[in-house]
């Protein structure tokens, strides 16, 4: 299955988010979910469970729904960690100088034929190899 953008972590989370300080990125997240023709990876998927339970977050969910939201979330096209993911992901990181991690998101995204990744985590409008990085948070006069 194929995809045409990725979503990172960070946009499942603001999606589910009540917090008043977040309602813009909650509804522009909501949107790209509802939206978009999106993909993931298990490596996201984990992230996102373990980042949704964290008893260090302050808007936390019951490890059931975390768990509900992610199954429900696999039925979208999902990349999986294989030897060549990780083997692209190494590459990724040498030629851009990105952690490990995300070079395996850009990895990914790639395997899904995403042209593009929603994230704040990477230099928004980048070209890492044929994946533009957008940050779909940032104000549109300033994309």
């Amino acid at each position: 299955m194929n995809a045409d953008v990725f979503v990172d972590t960070n946009i499942f989370l603001y999606s589910l988010s009540d917090q008043p300080a977040e309602q813009l990125k909650a509804e522009v997240a909501r949107e790209v979910l509802l939206t978009e023709s999106w993909g993931w990876s298990v490596q996201v998927a984990g992230k996102f469970f373990y980042t949704a339970t964290s008893p260090k977050r302050q808007f936390r969910l019951p490890i059931e729904q975390a768990a509900e939201y992610v199954k429900t979330w696999l039925a979208f096209p999902t990349a999986s960690l294989t030897p060549t993911t990780v083997l692209l992901a190494l590459e990724i990181k040498q030629r851009f100088q990105l952690s490990y991690w995300d070079a395996a998101i850009v990895a990914s995204a790639r395997e899904l034929g995403c042209q593009s990744i929603y994230t704040e985590d990477l230099n928004h409008g980048q070209d890492y190899g044929g994946v533009t990085a957008l940050n779909p948070f940032l104000p549109r006069d300033a994309v």
